[in-house]
């Protein structure tokens, strides 16, 4: 492990946990040190524990498979063997909270996949290419926390992640109001057709109690505020609604967005900003970083999920579909790999930024 920082998986035997074994495994700056789980996991081989419910495609790396599966909440013991940890548990909201601070307070970085801090003040809610200097926020979090590395930082919804990176490149005309209906992969639940089988043929609204429209509508301001006196002021503009939807798909969350803008650009504008668009990872080349970040497809009926969703080793954003509205100024359609981009493929660009930056070090 020379020259790779020391990295623990929380909640590593779940769909989104896997994600982030796979993603690590040949990591040229991570090295996955602990894979950690539920009491009920603890002891077991990472192989073992995860036998028969494997989804990913690739197999298990064969070196985490022989690793001990923790347990995620024995906080000194993983704290003591890391230098950071990637969050993907299945608790309740309270209870992530609540080993999250643990574990920043315990001086171990936390780079979360859960929602439990996303509207935090002062806990940054990070998509890289779009908001990675919220990470300014994280000193008044240490105080708050009483840390001097530790500290939590988390990645929005995954559905977000299908328009918000489109919208985000077009800022410069300023958007006033979307219409945002998403639909959303089986894995976004983490579930597949053989273990959701009244899904197939079928297509169902996301029940309001999940909060996935309340989230595609509102994290978009925390991402596009300001950090003001250690705290991140949410974005007042635009006005956003939204409707999710599950469709039967295995991996891809789309988005069918409507948008009006206070300067309206032409056709030719909007490709343009798209093609031209880039982040500092992509500045940067970190090594999860796509190039280039948003894809354009011309083609008539692009993006579609299965073609699609794995540009860019599924961390890229395509867009397509572009046409000016009758109610609207224009309308097109976004898709992201919402386990990738969305979800673990995220977050470990997140980690790369913050290493990057200075904000994650060895201990």
């Amino acid at each position: 492990m020379a020259g790779k920082l020391k990295v623990g998986v929380l909640g590593a035997t779940g769909m989104v946990g896997q994600r982030f074994v796979s993603l690590l495994a040949d990591h040229p700056w991570f090295e996955v040190a602990v894979v950690a789980a539920s009491a009920s996991s603890a002891g077991k081989s990472y192989g073992d524990a995860v036998a028969g419910r494997w989804q990913i495609p690739s197999a298990i790396p064969a070196a985490i498979a022989k690793l001990p599966v923790g347990d995620a909440s024995d906080v000194a013991a993983i704290a003591g063997a890391v230098d950071f940890v990637f969050c993907a548990v299945d608790m309740t909201k309270d209870d992530t909270a609540r080993l999250e601070d643990a574990y920043a307070r315990a001086e171990t970085p936390v780079v979360s996949n859960n929602s439990a801090h996303r509207w935090t003040p002062d806990v940054p809610m990070i998509v890289p290419e779009i908001n990675g200097d919220h990470a300014a926020v994280i000193e008044a979090q240490r105080k708050r926390l009483g840390t001097k590395r530790g500290f939590v930082t988390v990645k929005p919804n995954c559905s977000l992640q299908s328009y918000v990176p489109a919208i985000h490149a077009l800022r410069a005309f300023q958007p006033t109001k979307l219409a945002v209906s998403t639909y959303q992969a089986l894995s976004g639940a983490g579930k597949t057709l053989e273990t959701w089988p009244e899904m197939a043929d079928n297509v169902m609204p996301i029940p309001l109690s999940k909060g996935e429209a309340e989230k595609s509508e509102r994290e978009p301001m925390k991402l596009w505020g300001t950090v003001v006196d250690g705290k991140i002021v949410p974005a007042e503009a635009p006005q956003i609604s939204a409707q999710c939807i599950r469709v039967p798909v295995s991996d891809g969350h789309m988005a069918a967005v409507f948008v009006s803008f206070a300067h309206n650009p032409t056709k030719d504008q909007i490709i343009a900003a798209w093609r031209d668009f880039t982040g500092r990872p992509q500045q940067l080349k970190l090594p999860s970083a796509p190039q280039p970040f948003l894809r354009y497809l011309e083609e008539d009926g692009r993006p579609q999920a299965r073609l699609d969703r794995d540009l860019g080793n599924g961390q890229a954003i395509v867009v397509g579909h572009l046409h000016a509205d009758r109610m609207f100024d224009w309308r097109f359609v976004g898709l992201s790999h919402n386990t990738l981009r969305g979800a673990a493929g995220g977050a470990v660009l997140t980690a790369e930024l913050l290493k990057s930056d200075g904000w994650i070090v060895a201990k």
